[in-house]
């Protein structure tokens, strides 16, 4: 097991070498330093220090091709992710601990298979302190684990008329300033698009002209970044980005996909914020739509978001 630790840590050249078989594709941390309370002693408490994370997660090999997308893979923000909320849930004494809990946090991602760990203490001497563990998903129970719960945003849809109002940077900042992640969503801008033969050709077009707008509207305001796939929305609502929706790859990769045409933008986010357990679905200068989450429409003339 030390051997498979050090090798864990080594040039996939040394791994290959070292093994019968083929090396598992593995995605890797390296020197992840952040400052944190941590320690038995006494003299450790109440003081940062510095702590230094590597970690290699060995990962199922992907059925088909990539294609690219970021979707199909264990994303790193994963990794950071599992040491962030550990480290915020409670002081912490022994690196031994922490390092168990951010490997099985790590393998509640089902593409995990099998996680190292090295936290190192940087700040106790001319040296480093530290541990190795490797954990694997056939060694750990992992049914009293629970994936942190998702983010429940706030869907905003703008009509045209109230993506252009001049109240838009004002309802930004309300909105911003509420208690839930903000996600807004526009619809196709007012001219016709192109006109295809062919219904699923139709569908993109439409989808495609939804994300033109949306990118449109995104530069009218700094703060609001274009977002397109599961994995970079979890991202942005667990680090506070406002994003505007471009629907075409959640909508065309959804097992149970929306009823509703592109062309009514109004039911499509409807869909979407259900999917998305959406804390609540405002809907400006449009009328609501029937949906499963609380909603609520306000005219495009409104000065002010309650």
């Amino acid at each position: 097991m030390t051997d498979d630790i050090r090798l864990a840590f080594a040039h996939p050249s040394e791994r290959a070498e070292a093994s019968s078989q083929a090396p598992c594709d593995r995605i890797s941390l390296r020197d992840y330093t952040v400052e944190v309370e941590i320690g038995a002693f006494q003299q450790e408490r109440g003081t940062l220090q510095r702590v230094r994370f590597n970690v290699v997660v060995e990962v199922l090999p992907l059925s088909g091709p990539i294609d690219d997308d970021v979707d199909r893979i264990l994303s790193y923000d994963k990794v950071t992710e599992a040491i962030s909320i550990e480290l915020e849930a409670e002081r912490i004494n022994l690196l031994e601990t922490l390092a168990a809990r951010v490997a099985e946090r790590i393998l509640l991602e089902p593409q995990a298979e099998r996680v190292f760990v090295r936290i190192e203490k940087l700040d106790r001497g001319p040296f480093s302190l530290g541990v190795e563990i490797v954990r694997s998903r056939d060694g750990v129970d992992l049914a009293g684990q629970d994936h942190v719960e998702a983010p429940h945003p706030r869907v905003v849809y703008l009509s045209n008329g109230a993506a252009s109002s001049p109240h838009l940077t004002t309802w930004i900042d309300q909105l911003a300033a509420m208690d839930a992640p903000l996600i807004v969503c526009v619809g196709p801008a007012d001219v016709v698009a192109p006109q295809a033969g062919n219904a699923l050709a139709q569908r993109r077009i439409d989808l495609l002209a939804i994300e033109q707008n949306a990118w449109a509207l995104a530069a009218r305001d700094r703060r609001c970044m274009v977002v397109g796939t599961r994995t970079e929305l979890d991202w942005a609502m667990k680090n506070d980005q406002i994003c505007i929706w471009a629907p075409s790859k959640i909508v065309l990769d959804a097992v149970d996909g929306p009823s509703a045409s592109p062309r009514d933008a109004v039911a499509l986010v409807a869909w979407f914020a259900g999917d998305i357990e959406a804390k609540e679905l405002l809907v400006i200068g449009a009328d609501a739509p029937l949906t499963s989450v609380p909603v609520r429409a306000i005219g495009a003339d409104a000065q002010d978001i309650k």
